[in-house]
C-alpha cells in the first residue's frame, strides 16, 4: 500500500487550520480550504474533484465570513442600530491593526457600546444589551467555524479514503 504523502500533508495543514479557528495568527477555515485545493491540484483532481471542491468552497465561504455576519446578527438581535454596527466595524478594524484579533473584538464591542449609549441618551442597559448581542454572535461564529472546519475535513477524508 502506497502512502499518499500529499494527503497527509494536506491533513496536517487542515489540522493547523482547525487550531487556527481559536488562534488569531492562523487563518482557520481558509487554511483548511487551501489545503484541500492544494491537494486536489497535486493529485490531479483524482480524489477531490470539481463537485467536492465546490462543496468545500461553499462551506469555506460561510465559515470565513461567519465572524462578520453572525456578529451583526447578534448585535441586531440585541437592538443595535446599523450606525453602531458600523462604528463597531470601524473600531474593530482599528483594533485589529494595532492589537490583533483581541483588539478587533474589544474595539467592535466598545464601538457598539459607545454609539448605542450616545444614541439612547445614556441608557447603558440597552447599550450593553446591544453590545452583548454582538459579542454573543461573534462567539457563536467561532462555534460555526469549528463545525464547518470539521465538516470540511470530514468531506476531504471521505473523498481521499474511498
Amino acid at each position: 500500500m502506497d502512502v499518499d504523502w500529499w494527503a497527509i500533508l494536506a491533513l496536517v495543514v487542515m489540522l493547523v487550520g482547525l487550531v487556527g479557528i481559536f488562534l488569531p495568527v492562523v487563518p482557520g477555515v481558509a487554511l483548511i480550504w487551501l489545503a484541500a485545493v492544494g491537494y486536489a491540484v497535486a493529485d490531479g483532481f483524482t480524489h477531490v474533484g470539481p463537485l467536492t471542491l465546490t462543496a468545500l468552497t461553499l462551506l469555506g465561504l460561510v465559515g470565513i465570513t461567519a465572524e462578520l455576519w453572525m456578529g451583526n446578527l447578534g448585535g441586531k438581535a440585541g437592538g443595535a442600530s446599523w450606525w453602531s454596527l458600523l462604528a463597531g466595524f470601524l473600531l474593530g478594524l482599528i483594533g485589529l491593526v494595532f492589537f490583533s484579533v483581541p483588539g478587533a473584538v474589544l474595539g467592535a464591542a466598545l464601538g457598539i457600546l459607545g454609539v448605542e449609549a450616545w444614541r439612547r441618551e445614556g441608557d447603558w442597559r440597552q447599550a450593553l444589551k446591544a453590545s452583548g448581542g454582538w459579542l454573543v454572535g461573534w462567539l457563536l461564529s467561532v462555534v460555526v467555524q469549528l463545525l464547518i472546519g470539521l465538516a470540511m475535513i470530514a468531506l476531504f477524508l471521505w473523498q481521499v479514503l474511498k
